[in-house]
């Protein structure tokens, strides 16, 4: 289902990543997909599109949502087990729980800023000194949408890089890579993000400094009207850049 430009992401997502690569050839190669993918003329008219209804609308607005880190996760294409390809739109001071969490994902990822700039730290665990933390393991709920943070004891965090990346950047990280990630502008900013890889781990690690954290935290998807209203917004927003 779709119109040319999401027939053409998808065959793009197939014939990069498709076929079982190990990750350290997974990485690069899904960072070369979203330099491609994320230039901001090919990224327009892509979201331009599926504004106007192509694509899956419905399915994909189940799957996007305001994250609690905040920011707005857009599904743009689902890859099934494979690929998903997400905008995320930063807005400034915006976050919820777990502003200051450092986390892991489920599968190896590749992220194109495609406007504004982000600030990114990286963590590696240690057995004494550094940070002192909370550990959760997080996971989806059975039959819901919302996260379940379950603790999982004391743990000590060491800071090992800081970056900035500016529109044009790209960046990817194996699936445990420990990092949190935040809008470094006063004007919105747009990531175009890639999940990739068959075999995704069942939870991530969470990592907070900033006191308990509720057991469960609701993901509320967007309605189908709301998930076009937000991509006619981000269409326009790509053209003003």
């Amino acid at each position: 289902m779709g119109g040319r430009q999401v027939l053409a992401t998808r065959r793009l997502l197939a014939d990069t990543l498709d076929g079982g690569l190990p990750e350290h050839e997974r990485l690069p190669a899904a960072r070369s997909v979203v330099a491609e993918l994320g230039s901001a003329g090919r990224l327009l008219e892509l979201v331009a599109e599926l504004a106007s209804g192509e694509g899956d609308p419905d399915g994909c607005a189940r799957l996007s949502y305001r994250h609690v880190l905040g920011f707005d996760k857009l599904l743009l294409v689902d890859g099934g087990p494979h690929h998903m390809l997400r905008a995320h739109l930063w807005h400034p001071g915006r976050g919820a729980i777990g502003k200051e969490d450092i986390h892991n994902h489920r599968s190896p990822l590749a992220s194109c800023v495609v406007r504004g700039r982000l600030a990114m730290e990286l963590y590696a665990p240690r057995g004494d000194g550094g940070i002192e933390a909370d550990r959760y393991q997080e996971s989806l709920a059975d039959g819901s949408a919302d996260w379940l943070l379950e603790p999982a004891g004391p743990a000590r965090l060491q800071l090992t890089q800081v970056a900035e990346y500016a529109a044009g950047s790209t960046y990817a990280l194996p699936a445990h890579t420990l990092h949190r990630a935040w809008c470094d502008t006063a004007e919105p900013t747009v990531t175009l993000f890639l999940e990739t890889g068959g075999g995704r781990r069942r939870h991530t690690d969470v990592f907070t400094a900033a006191g308990p954290h509720p057991g469960a935290v609701p993901k509320v998807p967007l309605e189908t009207a709301d998930y076009l209203g937000e991509l006619h917004a981000l269409a326009e927003l790509l053209r003003g850049s």
